[in-house]
C-alpha cells in the first residue's frame, strides 16, 4: 500500500545541545558485553574531566557487571564516531573532541561478557 508523505515538518529538534542545561549527550557502549543491549545516554558537562568519566560516572551504569572492575583502562580499545581513538584521560571530553551525540565505543581485552558470551 502506498505512503503518502505529509512532510517537509518544519520544526525545531527537541534534542539540540542548548536543551540540556550545560551538559551534552554522549552514548557509551561496552562492546561484547551483551548484559547491556544499547549504549547508554549519558548527560555530561563538556569540561568534565575523561577520568572523572572512567573512575566516577561509567562504575554507576555499568558496575553491575561482574567483569566491570576487571577492567584495566590502559588496554582498552576505544572508537569515537566510528573512528580509533586514544582518550587523553587528563583532558576535559571537550578537549577530546567528543561532543554532543557523539558515540564511544569500547572494548576490553580478555573480558569476554558473562561466560565468554561475546564469542
Amino acid at each position: 500500500m502506498p505512503v503518502a508523505a505529509i512532510g517537509p515538518y518544519e520544526f525545531a529538534s527537541r534534542d539540540r545541545v542548548e536543551n540540556f542545561h550545560g551538559n551534552q549527550i554522549v552514548y557509551w557502549h561496552w562492546e561484547e558485553h551483551l548484559m547491556f543491549c544499547a549504549a547508554l545516554a549519558l548527560p555530561l558537562k563538556p569540561e568534565m574531566p575523561f577520568r572523572d568519566v572512567i573512575e566516577k560516572v561509567l562504575p554507576g551504569c555499568y558496575g553491575q557487571h561482574p567483569e566491570f572492575a576487571k577492567i584495566d583502562w590502559s588496554k582498552v580499545t576505544w572508537m569515537l564516531d566510528n573512528r580509533p581513538f586514544k582518550p587523553d584521560l587528563d583532558a576535559s571530553l571537550a578537549a577530546n573532541h567528543i561532543g554532543h551525540k557523539s558515540i564511544l565505543r569500547f572494548w576490553t581485552p580478555g573480558l569476554n561478557g558473562l561466560a565468554g558470551a561475546a564469542f
